[in-house]
């Protein structure tokens, strides 16, 4: 029987889901130097913000997977989508340092978590063909988001203070995010879609939650996100800032970030089609290579056309490596703990983002140069290469074969 029409509702509503959302927390670079000009707080408290908001997404990541695997992921994201807003307004009204790490940090990091990965969950288990081509398009969704909410908040920031601003995004997450929640449905099980059960390999694992989480390859894919994430978020973050301090004007800063997420677009896409043809592992490891290059790259721009170059090629490789991730936990992991397994590698990631924007605002306040982050960031970047490569999938288990044996 055919898989259901409505699975490309869940892809197209999970895309714009991801974009604003993405796109809302992702704002604070284009925030961070009219901030802390107005407020007088450091770029390394600003920064500590985004940090607090990946540890927080770390904690709360797996949390919120298992949640999605017990009751559905709908609810979840709507839980989600109201913290968003609130996190977006309380730190607009912030009128101390802490305040604003609280809000921004901790209330928008939990809601992140709460959205992101129970989408990319959602999607998995929709999908028996075309998965590769569905992670990506909703990933692609997720990469639009520098080119939507960040013109948007400087398009505010040249009309307006910092806080008018933050306010109105706050305004806009709601009014687009909350009806889009409500799209997102549990997938059919195979028995009420008409489907043999045993259709899938990796469903037919007689694998536990706990076991799947302590397992070789679960955690090897966690590291690997972990330095993956932790080697290209101080670039994501700082490269407005760095653009800016190397005499580029605001707006066109700001467009190079735009165009890393334009690039992302088309590498998330691309790298989802050759994980199909060529296996999302060799994909992988491939792009974590040309991504730790990329980072490099940076330290050696200086004017415009040198940022668009180095954005053109970092932004197309971390955005393509990242679906690549879930759709090696669901060629590898049943789709029943699909909540619990993409929930914890996005927790591992989450933890590598948080490093690089308070690393970065450390090493600006430090010695007024971002060379070294993006120095480490290469380091890094090298080690989720070579952890990469020893990632081993599960023997494969033909469901024909595994449908047969006796209960």
């Amino acid at each position: 029987m055919t898989q259901s029409p409505y699975r490309w509702v869940i892809v197209a509503a999970g895309g714009f889901l991801g974009c604003v959302a993405i796109g809302a927390m992702f704002c604070l670079p284009v925030f961070l130097v009219p901030l802390t000009a107005a407020t007088g707080w450091s770029r390394t408290g600003v920064s500590s913000a985004m940090t607090i908001g990946f540890l927080t997404m770390a904690a709360s990541g797996l949390a919120w997977g298992l949640l999605v695997d017990r009751i559905g992921p709908r609810t979840v994201v709507l839980i989600g989508v109201i913290l968003l807003g609130a996190g977006l307004m309380l730190a607009s009204r912030a009128t101390s340092l802490i305040e604003f790490q609280l809000y921004f940090g901790a209330l928008v990091g939990v809601s992140i978590s709460a959205i992101l990965p129970p989408l990319m969950a959602t999607v998995t288990r929709w999908f028996e063909t075309q998965r590769s081509l569905a992670v990506s398009l909703v990933s692609a969704g997720f990469g639009m988001a520098p080119m939507t909410m960040s013109p948007l908040a400087a398009f505010l920031i040249a009309r307006t203070d910092w806080r008018s601003a933050m306010l109105v995004i706050a305004g806009v997450v709601l009014a687009l995010m909350l009806p889009a929640a409500f799209l997102i449905r549990k997938s059919p099980s195979s028995a009420e879609a008409g489907r043999p059960v045993a259709r899938d390999a990796a469903d037919d694992r007689d694998m536990t939650t706990s076991a799947a989480l302590r397992s070789t390859p679960f955690l090897i894919l966690a590291a690997t996100n972990f330095c993956c994430c932790a080697a290209h978020s101080g670039p994501i973050f700082h490269t407005v800032s760095y653009a800016i301090s190397c005499g580029v004007a605001p707006l066109a800063a700001v467009s190079i970030y735009s165009l890393e997420g334009l690039t992302g677009m088309g590498g998330r896409l691309a790298f989802g089609v050759l994980g199909d043809r060529l296996g999302a592992k060799r994909v992988l490891v491939a792009g974590l290579l040309i991504q730790a290059f990329g980072a490099l790259a940076y330290m050696f721009a200086g004017s415009l056309d040198q940022f668009y170059a180095v954005a053109a090629l970092f932004g197309f490789t971390y955005a393509g490596v990242m679906p690549l991730y879930a759709v090696l936990a669901r060629e590898n992991f049943p789709g029943r703990m699909m909540g619990a397994i993409i929930g914890g590698t996005s927790t591992a990631g989450s933890l590598g983002m948080a490093l690089g924007p308070l690393a970065g605002g450390w090493i600006y306040d430090a010695y007024a140069t971002y060379a070294w982050l993006y120095l480490g960031s290469f380091g890094i970047g090298l080690g989720a290469f070579l952890i990469a490569l020893t990632f081993r999938p599960f023997p494969r288990i033909e469901p024909s074969a595994a449908a047969a044996q006796p209960a």
